[in-house]
């Protein structure tokens, strides 16, 4: 029996001695650490900045790659703010023969922009920075799997070089970078010097030889001195800082490229694509497509602090006074970032309510765990979320999703006035309230043109009101009635729905690419929003690639689209009607699907799309949304919204929809959560305990007899 004692308090003290860590998926010596834990669900396959064009990758490429300018992290509407450079870009209009010219002349053939950078900004450590390492042979690398298995590291100061270079990268067609056809439109020389690279790359790789791109040049970029550089551009072009502030336009050092050109890592695997060079506040660590993702903070990172904002600036904004607690200090606060691989969502959403990652989104499935909603439609979070400590953020994300009217159509098209309230009824019945409800719990709000919240250019209240599908009733907005609908149906020629013409029922034409289960309810909603009028709906489903080329030949009817903004100002969003980019006009090229077309506004658009951001410039906006809310070539749809999760230990959270280059300025409070990690992963011994005692006290009666049998024996003998 003393034995068996024995054993019972074996198994109580193992089970104590390991319950608090034996549900980690994280090791004992890091939970302890400046450490964030996310995830991913997918291997990053794409970390070359000219190429990557997806979200879910730029949040990796963004922390370790910097262009020239980036957003102020606090401030809304977004704003640019220098990155590298020591100040905003001094920008010069100049005519044909080069003479500089006042920016408000109607002679202005050229911008050129000029970037002066900071010095002494270094590249993490890597082993390109070490000449021997640009020209291995196969015996040198027969001991190289990663790029840790290099002995020699270095690094070396940013210059202006590795922008230019940058772009001589994006010019190379064999790069497929997903802007090139958009920025050699505007940077003189570009489209010149992209087709000639391209044909020089293809010959060098017949050969089995490396481009060196430091001997070819682009006449718009001019390298002036180390620290210097300009780039001119065909004419004005305001938007273009936008773009320098995307990854596409981060430096690359010649030395990484000439690295990466060396057959034997590429087929390692080893390439930009996986192993990125940057300067930025992290470099990547580990990438394990298999297992986990690593991100470091950058040794060589230089002196950045948090932004700090006027007196006047937080009393005009609505910043959390929390996020001000850090102004000035300096960045990065977490040490390290560990993603892990989750394939699957309901092992992550328990992981994160155990404490084990630091922030989670919201799935369908865990919605109604996670978030009350009121009778009015406003969100917060469960009370098990709430005593958990857990945080919601929330933020309209700047895109719009819309029902096109298809303006070249004889029935639905056309700017009369019987064609104009067609439309406005329609979009009076396409009850968006109802629709954020039902399928999207309600994630968003609905537009009421096409510039979302945070852009320049979106008005609120009831200035910001689309008078002819809402009114202003009490200080809130209130869709008007389906009798004013039937009304204006009546006044376009159909009556409840029938043809004043001839007599028949008006039928319309829904093409979409929909069809699982899910979009089986949204399209029998859809129809009965039509049926409110009389009007009989038909779902045409097909495969996106026939869906696109109807739309692009304006064979489409009726149909829904979307745009997520590339940068955060009106004309990305306008340019969405600017006649000269329909659909049809331009063969398929053009953004403008629903091939609308108004003159008035077309002008209005020229005149403001090159202005910079001003009263002036807001007003000629405003007479624009007036046109085409009368016009309704869209039914305006909605801006959805993204909800996150976050627990009290992650701090300094601030969704910015326009830059993944936040995570510098977060905080993880370790001790807190290690805290809470054990409260809530108390493990429950007696289930093990019970298994292990339950088979030994069964086989305990077993035991003493087969004893007292060899006693009985033994006294026998």
């Amino acid at each position: 029996m003393k034995k068996l004692s024995s054993l019972i308090l074996y198994i109580l003290f193992s089970t104590s001695l390991y319950a608090n860590v034996w549900n980690s998926p994280q090791s004992a010596d890091k939970k302890d650490q400046n450490i964030l834990f996310s995830s991913f669900n997918l291997a990053y396959k794409n970390l070359d900045p000219v190429r990557s064009y997806s979200k879910r990758e730029s949040v990796i490429i963004s922390h370790i790659y910097e262009p020239v300018v980036g957003y102020n992290f606090l401030k809304r509407p977004y704003v640019l703010e220098p990155l590298t450079l020591t100040k905003m870009p001094n920008i010069s209009y100049l005519d044909k023969a080069g003479k500089e010219l006042n920016k408000d002349s109607n002679n202005v053939a050229f911008s050129k922009y000029t970037f002066s950078l900071q010095k002494d900004i270094l590249y993490q450590n890597h082993p390109c920075f070490i000449e021997e390492n640009l020209n291995l042979s196969d015996e040198d690398f027969s001991n190289i799997e990663t790029l840790n298995d290099f002995e020699k590291v270095s690094t070396r100061v940013l210059t202006a070089y590795d922008y230019a270079y940058a772009i001589k990268r994006m010019a190379i067609r064999q790069n497929h970078s997903p802007i090139l056809d958009i920025i050699q439109s505007y940077i003189v020389g570009l489209d010149s010097f992209s087709k000639e690279i391209t044909k020089v790359v293809k010959e060098k790789k017949e050969k089995n030889q490396k481009i060196d791109l430091k001997a070819y040049n682009i006449e718009g970029v001019k390298v002036l001195n180390e620290q210097t550089f300009s780039i001119t551009l065909k004419g004005k072009y305001p938007q273009f800082l936008y773009w320098m502030s995307m990854n596409f336009f981060a430096p690359i050092p010649w030395e990484a490229d000439l690295f990466y050109q060396q057959e034997a890592l590429i087929t390692k695997n080893i390439t930009l694509n996986t192993s990125p060079v940057g300067t930025g506040a992290y470099y990547l660590a580990e990438n394990n497509p298999n297992k986990q993702v690593r991100l470091v903070a950058n040794p060589n990172y230089r002196d950045v602090f948090y932004p700090t904002l006027s007196e006047e600036e937080i009393a005009n904004s609505n910043v959390p006074k929390e996020l001000l607690l850090d102004a000035g200090k300096k960045v990065p606060f977490i040490e390290e970032v560990v993603y892990s691989l989750e394939k699957e969502g309901i092992p992550l959403w328990n992981k994160f309510l155990q404490g084990y990652y630091d922030a989670s989104g919201i799935s369908s499935e865990a919605f109604d765990k996670a978030i009350n909603v009121s009778s009015i439609g406003e969100m917060g979070l469960s009370e098990e979320m709430a005593e958990k400590g857990i945080k919601l953020k929330g933020s309209v994300e700047p895109s719009i999703g819309y029902l096109a009217f298809n303006m070249l159509d004889p029935i639905v098209g056309g700017y009369t006035e019987s064609a104009k309230k067609l439309r406005q009824a329609i979009s009076i019945v396409q009850n968006e309230e109802e629709y954020i409800t039902i399928f999207m719990n309600e994630r968003g709000i609905p537009a009421q043109s096409p510039i979302p919240p945070s852009i320049f250019g979106h008005v609120e209240g009831e200035e910001g009101t689309n008078p002819f599908v809402y009114d202003w009733v009490d200080g809130k907005r209130v869709r008007k009635s389906i009798e004013v609908a039937k009304k204006l149906l009546a006044e376009a020629g159909y009556p409840n729905g029938v043809s004043n013409e001839n007599g028949k029922a008006l039928v319309l034409n829904y093409d979409t690419t929909a069809s699982g289960p899910d979009d089986k309810a949204r399209m029998d909603w859809r129809r009965k929003q039509f049926a409110k009028l009389g009007i009989q709906l038909v779902i045409r489903g097909t495969d996106y690639n026939r869906f696109q080329d109807k739309v692009n030949k304006g064979k489409a009817q009726l149909f829904s689209w979307g745009w997520n903004a590339d940068y955060p100002d009106p004309e990305n969003f306008l340019f969405l009607l600017y006649g000269k980019n329909g659909a049809v006009a331009t063969n398929g090229a053009g953004v403008n699907s629903a091939n609308y077309d108004n003159p008035k506004f077309n002008k209005l658009f020229d005149e403001m799309k090159t202005m910079e951001n001003s009263p002036e410039r807001l007003e000629i906006i405003k007479k624009m949304l007036t046109i085409v809310q009368e016009d309704a070539p869209w039914v305006w749809g909605l801006h959805p919204k993204r909800l996150s999760l976050h627990h009290e230990w992650f701090e300094n959270i601030y969704p910015h929809a326009m830059s993944d280059d936040t995570l510098k300025y977060k905080r993880i409070d370790a001790k807190l959560r290690s805290e809470k990690q054990e409260e809530w992963n108390q493990p429950v011994v007696l289930p093990l305990v019970l298994f292990f005692l339950i088979p030994l006290l069964m086989a305990y009666p077993l035991y003493r007899a087969y004893q007292k049998r060899q006693r009985a024996v033994v006294s026998e003998k």
